[in-house]
């Protein structure tokens, strides 16, 4: 399984288990985002430590679990970025739009503290 989320309450954590996200898993992503969204949670944090490259495919199924969220009235955070991802997503500029954390715990806090 490329993804496995797990419910926590007023949060589901979405573990990216792709070391690529890409083309050919962005499309399972972007539809796990949007059922999860669809089942009246709106607090979803993304953990990416597990994956070490992302393309533009990866970064569109990321904003659209950002947009989904925020149109629901919640919170939408990537947690454990590896540095490449990171480096991507601040030349993107998305590190001004996306909610980031270092780790799942931090994340947690952040959904608490949104809430």
């Amino acid at each position: 399984m490329n993804f496995s989320k797990e419910e926590k309450g007023q949060y589901t954590i979405v573990t990216s288990n792709v070391e690529k996200l890409d083309s050919t898993n962005a499309p399972e992503l972007k539809s796990e985002l949007v059922l999860i969204n669809k089942n009246s949670v709106n607090n979803i944090i993304l953990d990416m430590s597990k994956s070490r490259y992302c393309d533009s495919s990866g970064l569109s199924a990321i904003l659209i679990g950002n947009r989904l969220c925020k149109d629901s009235g919640g919170v939408f955070i990537l947690s454990g970025l590896q540095p490449n991802v990171q480096k991507l997503i601040e030349i993107s500029q998305l590190h001004n739009v996306l909610n980031i954390a270092k780790a799942n715990a931090d994340a947690e806090d952040m959904v608490q503290n949104a809430g």
